[in-house]
Formats: structure tokens, C-alpha cells, sequence
């Protein structure tokens, strides 16, 4: 088949065009490399250095005629989707419209795996969330996903245009961007590598959940070979809190530095976690890749290019 993967420069989604391609597909890239990142692109790719608001984007979508739009290009900063929600719904929702509006008349698309939140989408309520909870979005960042389902819904109705929305729990592993607010994970991997002391918001005793970047990957891939579609959560359904997270990622790097408390950060869920037993029903898939397991391979990825500080 041939699949185009939008934010294809990007963690998640370069990750995902290894697959694809490994799996003998064609695979062509938009990404404007506002955080993706050239060398995460694949050479066997078709690479567009596009933004997907872009007319130009629409017109290499027509033009390419995809099987598959798999959509992962997007605005993950909850901080900044907060302090700029229109820019936020811009590239999380009208980028998508504009794509599937180009494409909804011509019938070459056969179905759009769309990248969703879960550990946004159901605001304060008992853990862990299922899709039938009705969906509360708390920042701006859950409501444009949360937009773009319902978007996603009317096009399969109004055009017999098949989706699977993933809503992903946190998603960490190797590649992921240590930079910003998004990704714990990676952000103690830089800090504690360039001597720096990690901040931890609050008590640390706020729980997420963790899932690996390569079972995430392989829900994709189910969702693309499956004829089955609607909202399904990608988790592990166990909850970690950051306190913990910041110990193993220390314990991996061989160092002990104490990490910092700062204050609380305004609004911030105390919990989330994701019943997946939908995803493991219907799409066969479920998280095979234990936490300590991933934060092993994560931490090995960032010593190789990071310099580490000397014991001085």
C-alpha cells in the first residue's frame, strides 16, 4: 500500500515509517521539521518538507493518492496549546480538515489512522479511563484532538471514510524530543547527561501512564491492516508516578544526583492511565514492553550522542 505518515520526521512518527517500510509499503513523509528532525527520516521514503495548512500540502496529497493517511503531524504542548489555542487548533485540527477536504470528493483514500490523546481526553475521573466515559478535555490541546474525532466521525458518515483514532497514553522511547514540557522521560535523560538537575513539578507523586514507542508503533500497524475503526486507547492501564520515573531513569544512567521540586504546575491531573482491553478485543494489541525494559533502551539511545558531564 501506498501511506502517507504526516509528522513523519517526528518520535512517533518515524518510528512508524521504519515499519511501514520494513513491511513493504510505500511511504511518503509531509513534515515542515518544526520538531521533527532530518536524520530521523528514512531514505526509502518519499520526504515533503510541507506544512499540512499548507495549499501545497492538499496538492501533493491529490497528486500522491494515498491508500492510507496516517496522521501524526500535531501541536503536543499542552503549555503552549494553552497559552495559544488558536494557533493550537489550527495545526490539530484545521491541518487535518484541510487535508480531508482536499481528498473527500476523489474516493483514493481508503481509511485515516488518526494520533489521539487519552491522557487528555476524559479530565477528572476515576482511573483507568475507558472509552465509554464521556470525553472532558481540560486544556485546549485535549479539546483540539478531541475535534478532530468528531471531525474524523462526520467524514465517515457524510463520506464513507473510514478511521481509528489512537489515543495514546504517554508515549516515551528513543528519538522522543527532551526538549519543552512534553516527555518526562527524555527530559531527565537530557538534563541528568549534560549535568544539568532535573525540576520535578510539585510533590512527583502525580502518576501517568508509560507506554513504549515501539507498542505504539505496532497498534498502528494493527489499525492499518484491520478492518476495524472508532476511538481506542494505547496504554499499559498501570500507573507510575514521576518520583519513580526519576529513580530508574537515574538508575540507568549510573547517577545519583537528587532532583529538584518546583511548584505544582497550575491545573495539572493528579492520575491517568488507559483501560486498553478495547484495543486487545478488537484490534488484537496490547503492550508487550515493560516499563523498566523501556526506560533501558530509552536511556542507552540518549548516552549515545549525549555527551555525559565528567565526575568533576
Amino acid at each position: 500500500m501506498k501511506i502517507l505518515v504526516t509528522g513523519g520526521a517526528g518520535f512517533i512518527g518515524s518510528h512508524l515509517v521504519d515499519a511501514y517500510i520494513e513491511a513493504g509499503h510505500h511511504v511518503i513523509i509531509f513534515d515542515n521539521l518544526s520538531t521533527g528532525v532530518k536524520k530521523n527520516l528514512n531514505p526509502q521514503a518519499k520526504f515533503f518538507a510541507v506544512d499540512i495548512r499548507s495549499d501545497q500540502a492538499s496538492e501533493i496529497f491529490l497528486s500522491e493518492k494515498p491508500d492510507i493517511l496516517n496522521h501524526h503531524a500535531a501541536q503536543i504542548r499542552i503549555d503552549v496549546a494553552a497559552k495559544d489555542p488558536i494557533t493550537d487548533l489550527e495545526i490539530n485540527t484545521i491541518g487535518l480538515l484541510k487535508l480531508l477536504e482536499s481528498a473527500k470528493n476523489e474516493k483514493f483514500l481508503k481509511k485515516v489512522i488518526f494520533a489521539s490523546t487519552g491522557g487528555a481526553m476524559y479530565g477528572h475521573k476515576p482511573t483507568p479511563f475507558t472509552e465509554s466515559m464521556i470525553p472532558q478535555p481540560l486544556s485546549p490541546y485535549g479539546i483540539s484532538k478531541r475535534a478532530s474525532e468528531l471531525y474524523l466521525y462526520f467524514y465517515k458518515e457524510a463520506h464513507h471514510l473510514p478511521y481509528t483514532a489512537l489515543r495514546y497514553a504517554n508515549v516515551y522511547g528513543p528519538r522522543q524530543n527532551p526538549y519543552g514540557e512534553a516527555g518526562v522521560i527524555s527530559i531527565f535523560c537530557a538534563k541528568l547527561l549534560t549535568g544539568k538537575t532535573p525540576i520535578i513539578n510539585g510533590d512527583g507523586l502525580q502518576t501517568r501512564d508509560y507506554v513504549f514507542v515501539a507498542d505504539v508503533v505496532r497498534a498502528n500497524t494493527f489499525a492499518t491492516e484491520k478492518d476495524v475503526g472508532g476511538e481506542f486507547n494505547i496504554g499499559t492501564g498501570k500507573e507510575t508516578n514521576v518520583n519513580e520515573i526519576y529513580a530508574l531513569v537515574a538508575k540507568n544512567l549510573n547517577l545519583s544526583v537528587v532532583a529538584k521540586h518546583g511548584p505544582p504546575r497550575s491545573g495539572e491531573q493528579k492520575t491517568s492511565s488507559l483501560d486498553s482491553s478495547k484495543a486487545k478485543l478488537e484490534l488484537g494489541w496490547e503492550p508487550t514492553v515493560p516499563l523498566e525494559e523501556g526506560i533501558a533502551q530509552t536511556t542507552a539511545f540518549f548516552k549515545s550522542f549525549t555527551r555525559r558531564p565528567s565526575a568533576a
